[in-house]
């Protein structure tokens, strides 16, 4: 999220399937910034902008409030999520915290996030003592997602687990 214009409004980059429900006026959102608790949002307006989302809350006046929110992750509590339909089809706050390990079973490390890029979303995966690994969450590398195992199944291209590594 970032500040748009003096009155508090946010430009939201939308990750959901249902935009019109999650900010509907009076849809309250979990606030979610790393190293601070999470709070609350309540969406007062919304309307589209150049490909994303304009939104208002009742909780940010202005714009100075509008900029407190940059890097925040707008969440919804876990009940209010549907089951996906699509079994190849998976929510984040199901991949945040699997374990990752290779196709012949050696630990990789957790999923610490999902990333949203032009290129596609990408597994953050922490691994112990060595930088967070960016693994392309898509079929070829990643042929195996058990989420009632908390297991993710990686077969990465040779030396993908070893770039932005100095080791």
């Amino acid at each position: 999220m970032r500040a748009h214009g003096l009155h508090g409004d946010v430009v939201v980059e939308v990750r959901t399937d249902s935009p019109g429900e999650r900010f509907a006026p009076g849809s309250s959102l979990i606030a979610s910034r790393p190293g601070s608790p999470p709070g609350t949002l309540t969406v007062t307006s919304a309307r589209p902008h150049s490909g994303r989302l304009l939104v208002r809350f009742a909780e940010v006046p202005d714009r100075t409030a509008a900029e407190q929110l940059r890097g925040t992750r707008l969440l919804i509590d876990a009940d209010q999520v549907k089951p996906a339909d699509d079994p190849d089809e998976f929510h984040v706050h199901q991949l945040e915290g699997m374990r990752v390990e290779l196709t012949d079973g050696t630990p990789v490390g957790t999923v610490r996030e999902v990333t949203f890029g032009p290129g596609g979303d990408l597994l953050v995966v922490a691994r112990p003592e060595r930088t967070d690994a960016l693994v392309p969450f898509v079929k070829a590398i990643v042929p195996t997602v058990d989420v009632q195992a908390g297991r993710i199944v990686i077969d990465p291209p040779e030396g993908l687990l070893d770039l932005g590594s100095s080791t």
